[in-house]
């Protein structure tokens, strides 16, 4: 018999959001290869290191599973970028771990939602990371030890996987890498992994499952040592990868898309599916609701059909 987190993982599996995930990018928008990580991948990726982590931890796997495979549905086009420009533009804000939360809530199934238990909708509320830098000041700690899992293999996979990609698009070279980085946490991807994985379940050992450290409340954690390499690899990529001169061109090309695709049809709600203000939303929400399910392909696309 299922658990009502394996439906709810099946559930969100099956959804059109998740689906759309495949032609969603990542970081590079698209690329000329068909090796780069998408949103689909990115996802997968999350959920391998995350069970890998609550299962020696004897924790929850099928929820753990569940918050992953749900946490980034409600991401727009062209990545962050996108995100960007909605929440300039948009009254009430945008942000892409609230528009997961209202996908599996509000838009999926027509309106209805998928009917998530609340741990899940907390946990995909609550995985997106502060810029500041992982489990820094600003870092919302999740209500459950699962959650708090799926937050940091969220950020173990993608701080490993855009290197692969910033190689493959020739931004950077391996000899780029800080040598702390490398000393630390290993120079190749498997290695990385490995060493993050392990830190986390070796400093987290409190949460496992019935038997953990009942005298004070456990938390999901890295060690000092670890922990310093990981955010000076992430904020290596910002640096080189992230805000470099060849990904802001390509991203502004998403932004003016993204831009445009939300003032046109603000003036001309007929041509967008008029399903979408069956919940009530006002025509912004709406619009909103619409632009950020697009995938990269399909925004390109009707970009090219009704800004002529």
């Amino acid at each position: 018999m299922r658990t009502e987190f394996q439906r709810d993982r099946d559930r969100i599996v099956h959804s059109k959001a998740f689906r759309r995930l495949k032609h969603k990018t990542q970081v590079f928008i698209a690329p000329p290869g068909d090796h780069y990580v998408t949103r689909l991948t990115h996802t997968l990726e999350v959920s391998q290191v995350a069970r890998t982590i609550a299962r020696a931890l004897n924790l929850n796997e099928d929820l753990t599973e569940a918050i992953s495979m749900g946490h980034d549905l409600g991401h727009t086009p062209f990545g962050h970028v996108g995100e960007e420009v909605l929440n300039e533009i948009f009254a009430d804000g945008f942000r892409h771990n609230e528009q997961s939360l209202r996908v599996v809530e509000v838009l999926e199934k027509g309106g209805q939602g998928l009917n998530l238990t609340r741990e899940v909708r907390e946990g995909i509320l609550k995985h997106s990371k502060p810029r500041e830098g992982i489990l820094g000041e600003n870092w919302d700690t999740s209500d459950t030890l699962e959650g708090q899992i799926c937050k940091i293999a969220d950020s173990i996979a993608y701080v490993n996987h855009d290197i692969g990609d910033a190689l493959r698009a020739g931004l950077i070279t391996t000899e780029n890498l800080p040598h702390m980085v490398i000393a630390v946490l290993g120079n190749s991807h498997s290695k990385r992994i490995n060493t993050l994985v392990y830190d986390v379940i070796d400093c987290s050992w409190a949460a496992t499952g019935p038997t953990g450290d009942k005298k004070s409340t456990p938390v999901i954690s890295l060690s000092q040592a670890v922990l310093e390499a990981m955010n000076t690899l992430r904020d290596f990529l910002f640096e080189q990868v992230y805000e470099s001169s060849s990904i802001e061109e390509e991203s502004e090309k998403g932004r003016e898309i993204v831009r445009s695709l939300y003032y046109y049809f603000i003036k001309n709600p007929h041509r967008f599916p008029g399903e979408l203000l069956n919940d009530g939303a006002e025509i912004e929400r709406a619009v909103v609701d619409y632009i950020a399910g697009m995938t990269d392909l399909y925004a390109i696309r009707t970009a090219e059909e009704v800004l002529k």
